[in-house]
């Protein structure tokens, strides 16, 4: 059976990736390629952020850590690696509803001011750029394709069509409960950091990676503008280095710019509504691309096989 997905960021491959490895001819169609996407511009901590509902978010996290886990164990040239780090709150409460899921999760007996409280774990931190071009590279070697098409609708010319558009998704679901929520990052160069670091209280992080280190962030919901403020870059590199004061220093390399696609709850569906082929919705992951990314495409590939058979 031939399979169109639409959308070429982590969700779109990686379902690509699940389908055409189970035997079905798979198409990526999309109007940006996997580095021009939001989801190369992540920091990619394993971290289930802004998406709902947490039923659903916290079965499709575990399914991914399993994943990326097996993937940072077995494969070098997949950019995946698993890094422990701390994150800080400043008002003591309950742990995250996600703790269970990750095997070396540990509260902190004591936190540095200004912090109350916080919790240590290792989790996946999955480079992006090498990712996304291994998960091509993936799919493509099984037989799948990408092509890059600005589309102004789903297509309706095929067997079945999985909807894994993003942002897209306001304009080819339609969907309105879509809104951009973006988010503004800073690439400084690899100074010896090798722990992440969370602000649990804010939206502030230290993210490592082999050659770089991602600091963010923001969360500005409703605003599409993809160009690099300043201001904001120098608030959150001011912030970043309160949490490591070993930044202070760190030469800037760059500035990135993403539209996190945001949802009252992920759709993970089958649309009823169309009458002449299958489709299959799969957006709205926030914050979450990543760390939803293998467990929504294995729910995927399970409704797919449940519709053919």
């Amino acid at each position: 059976m031939r399979v169109i997905v639409v959308g070429a960021g982590v969700t779109g491959l990686t379902v690509g990736v699940r389908l055409v490895e189970a035997g079905y001819e798979v198409h990526l169609l999309a109007r940006e390629l996997p580095l021009e996407t939001t989801s190369a511009v992540a920091a990619a901590l394993w971290y289930p952020y802004r998406a709902h509902p947490i039923e659903r978010v916290l079965a499709w996290s575990q399914r991914s850590l399993e994943e990326f886990t097996a993937l940072a164990g077995g494969d070098e040239d997949c950019g995946v690696v698993m890094r422990a780090g701390v994150e800080l709150v400043r008002e003591r409460g309950d742990v995250p509803g996600w703790a269970p899921a990750v095997p070396d999760f540990a509260r902190l007996e004591s936190a540095p001011p200004p912090y109350d409280d916080g919790w240590r774990f290792t989790a996946p931190v999955v480079e992006m750029p090498v990712y996304l071009t291994w998960l091509r590279r993936r799919l493509e070697r099984a037989g799948g394709t990408v092509t890059r098409m600005a589309l102004s609708a789903l297509p309706d010319q095929a067997d079945m069509v999985v909807n894994c558009s993003g942002i897209g998704a306001r304009l080819l679901g339609p969907d309105s409960d879509v809104i951009p929520v973006r988010g503004q990052v800073v690439r400084l160069a690899q100074v010896g950091v090798e722990e992440w670091v969370l602000d649990g209280s804010g939206l502030t992080y230290v993210v490592p990676r082999s050659r770089d280190i991602i600091v963010g962030g923001t969360d500005s919901e409703g605003e599409w503008d993809r160009g690099p403020s300043p201001d904001a870059a120098d608030q959150m590199l001011a912030r970043a280095v309160a949490l490591v004061p070993e930044l202070a220093d760190a030469p800037v390399l760059g500035h990135r710019v993403g539209l996190r696609p945001a949802r009252p709850t992920v759709r993970l569906e089958r649309d009823a509504s169309s009458p002449h082929q299958t489709l299959i919705h799969c957006y709205g992951h926030g914050g979450a691309g990543v760390t939803l990314s293998w467990g929504c495409a294995d729910e995927v590939l399970g409704l797919v096989k449940g519709l053919t058979g």
